[in-house]
């Protein structure tokens, strides 16, 4: 397997999308919850706990082969808000596009026909990572690494935090990112014999409803 591609998947740069989106933390910053890194951190560390072991579990037994349609049916179930259902479709259709120009696969070429306005983005990450020839583990640490990490870039550009704060954060999260990136590689591999319904079903109800008011919005930065 070659760890490339898993920084070439991990880079902010890769054209996949995500750059457009703040991962709640707009709307967070809008109603006060975050007002700079020490409530940065525990907005990511909240994300990365919930939705982040959702994705990156989806990305895991997207990568483990398990069935496409079964996954993004399982990631609409774990996702009760129509506007980030809308925004996680979005973004994969855009990493389905970015993925079969980077790396040609049938899988991806099959998927994209089955999506065509696009499967949830975590099940396109593990199926892109499949593709890559990288791992279970390697798709968990990506979707787990980009909950934290579009939410501290986007606060950023929202509060004109410093960059080194706001590094600093993801890097005193490291040992939350491997413990959830573990945590959702295992249920990966239970999913494989016992089903999808064993996938972690984490939720963030304030993120769901901050993600419907955000939608609403007459002027915002981010898409979502």
């Amino acid at each position: 397997m070659s760890r490339s591609a898993l920084l070439l998947l991990a880079d902010g740069r890769f054209p996949a999308g995500g750059h457009a989106h703040s991962g709640g933390a707009e709307a967070a910053v809008g109603d006060g919850r975050i007002t700079g890194a020490a409530t940065l951190a525990e907005f990511c560390r909240g994300r990365l706990h919930t939705t982040g072991l959702v994705a990156a579990s989806l990305a895991a037994a997207a990568c483990l082969g398990l069935d496409v349609v079964e996954l993004d049916a399982a990631a609409d179930a774990r996702t009760p808000s129509p506007a980030l259902r809308t925004a996680a479709r979005k973004l994969g259709r855009q990493l389905t596009r970015a993925a079969r120009a980077t790396w040609p696969s049938t899988e991806l070429d099959a998927l994209a026909r089955k999506f065509p306005k696009g499967a949830h983005q975590p099940v396109v990450l593990g199926l892109t990572a499949r593709a890559t020839g990288l791992g279970a583990l390697d798709a968990a640490y990506c979707a787990a690494y980009e909950s934290v990490s579009g939410p501290a870039s986007a606060t950023v550009r929202l509060l004109s935090l410093d960059p080194f704060d706001a590094t600093g954060v993801l890097a005193r999260l490291a040992p939350d990112v491997d413990r959830v990136a573990d945590l959702a590689a295992e249920a990966a591999g239970r999913a494989v014999g016992q089903g999808v319904d064993v996938l972690p079903a984490a939720s963030a109800p304030l993120s769901e409803i901050g993600a419907e008011a955000h939608a609403d919005w007459a002027v915002r930065l981010f898409a979502s």
